[in-house]
């Protein structure tokens, strides 16, 4: 039996029965409402700083946890253990603290796609977790999404010569994809433990990065309703709906194909801009397309070991 089969069937004992099928399907939900950062952030401006964005969507997104568990009927599945608490802040809040870190010292496509390299990584990484075989098919699949990301800022990159502490902008987004890939992958190890548990390190995140804004930033009142709204929704689907249907797809689904699926992240969100008229249409946008379907369909679980 693989190891997402006996998680489902341990998770059918609770009473939740979802098989890695299903959860599959979960973690790319994730995917696509990552895939609305984007055009939620410019909707919110520019005017409010990164921590407290952070601070303020996070305990929106541990709210909207908090209420799925309450509301399901799960409200003691929000108690973590001491290892999935840390494993939690650990992906949470490290990885947005290196990621506004390398946005700070290095041109933003550069690091952006760097930090993009958590999908590859996520994939490589999959092949170490017990019963999972890492296949050819994969690696081949992730290398070609990563070149739909590269394609999409291909004319951005080596634009700007204001960042004379690039290197090290570049590292920190190296890091922010070794964390992200990391954390996603090691989440099986704690497959166990209800996804419901991360409202606290969502909680402990926000409360975190409120911190680190009083320290670093100064804090601005949003104006206007728009921007509410778009905190509210960010709070709402990338960072609180979005976390919880993750972190079932990686214990319980596909981890491999999922980090594959993971470079449609760019993609979709730049067709999004384009048809909310914040960004051009492109060519490279069509071979992006194209690159991510060939790669979906290259790296998708066969039907007699969907799990694996």
């Amino acid at each position: 039996m693989t190891d997402a089969a006996k998680t489902s069937r341990t998770n059918a004992k609770d009473g939740t029965i979802i098989t890695p099928r299903i959860a599959t399907l979960l973690g790319f939900g994730a995917v696509l409402l990552w895939s609305t950062l984007a055009s939620l952030t410019s909707l919110k401006g520019g005017d409010i700083p990164p921590f407290q964005t952070t601070a303020i969507t996070f305990l929106i997104g541990g709210i909207t946890i908090a209420a799925i568990a309450i509301l399901s009927g799960r409200a003691a599945a929000m108690v973590p253990t001491p290892a999935s608490l840390a494993l939690g802040i650990y992906g949470l809040f490290v990885f947005h603290v290196l990621y506004f870190a390398a946005l700070k010292l290095a041109p933003a496509a550069e690091a952006s796609l760097i930090a993009a390299l958590w999908a590859l990584l996520t994939v490589l990484f999959s092949g170490l977790l017990p019963g999972h075989t890492l296949h050819l098919r994969h690696v081949v699949g992730a290398l070609l999404g990563l070149a739909a990301a590269t394609l999409l800022v291909w004319n951005k990159i080596g634009g700007s010569d204001d960042f004379p502490h690039a290197s090290l902008g570049f590292v920190l987004a190296f890091g922010c994809a070794l964390v992200w890939s990391s954390y996603s992958v090691m989440s099986r190890l704690v497959a166990k433990v209800p996804s419901e548990s991360l409202a606290l390190p969502c909680f402990i995140t926000a409360a975190l990065a409120f911190v680190c804004s009083l320290m670093f930033e100064d804090w601005v009142t949003p104006q206007g309703a728009t921007p509410w709204v778009a905190l509210l929704l960010l709070g709402l689907g990338p960072v609180g709906a979005a976390f919880l249907i993750w972190d079932i797809g990686m214990k319980r689904g596909n981890v491999a194909y999922l980090g594959v699926l993971g470079y449609a992240s760019p993609v979709i969100s730049t067709g999004l801009l384009i048809v909310l008229g914040l960004a051009s249409p492109s060519w490279s946008l069509v071979i992006a397309v194209a690159l991510i379907l060939i790669a979906a369909k290259l790296a998708a679980p066969e039907r007699n070991n969907e799990s694996a």
